[in-house]
């Protein structure tokens, strides 16, 4: 099982920026694609980007050309960086890694726990 801890949320003014950490660990077979989400109160979680093992990218329209995702295979860790913040932007940021625990076996994905990002007007 692959256990994933977020890090890096806090509070920003808007226009700021802000740099995510999401590190994975634990045991597996392979990771596949890795991404983040947001939620705020009374919303569902929406997709904010995800990258994949080749390093393909996909994000909401509301953050491109703002926030970049990247990972590092290596450490097993994704990064979400966050550039010209806006206020809607604050949610709670919750990291996805999508892996296999073992060969053949089933898909599977793994959450934090969360880090929440407040943007300030």
């Amino acid at each position: 099982q692959v256990q994933v801890v977020e890090s890096g949320g806090g509070l920003v003014q808007a226009g700021g920026s802000l740099r995510l950490s999401c590190a994975a660990s634990g045991r597996f077979f392979s990771v596949n694609v890795m991404g983040w989400y947001r939620q705020s109160p009374g919303k569902e979680r929406e997709l904010v980007a995800t990258v994949s093992t080749a390093g393909s990218t996909n994000y909401a329209d509301s953050v491109k050309g703002r926030f970049t995702i990247s990972r590092d295979n290596a450490k097993m860790t994704l990064y979400l960086q966050m550039n010209s913040l806006k206020t809607e932007d604050t949610a709670g940021y919750y990291c996805s890694v999508g892996y296999w625990a073992i060969s053949g076996g089933p898909y599977s994905d793994s959450w934090g726990q969360g880090t929440q990002v407040t943007v300030s007007s």
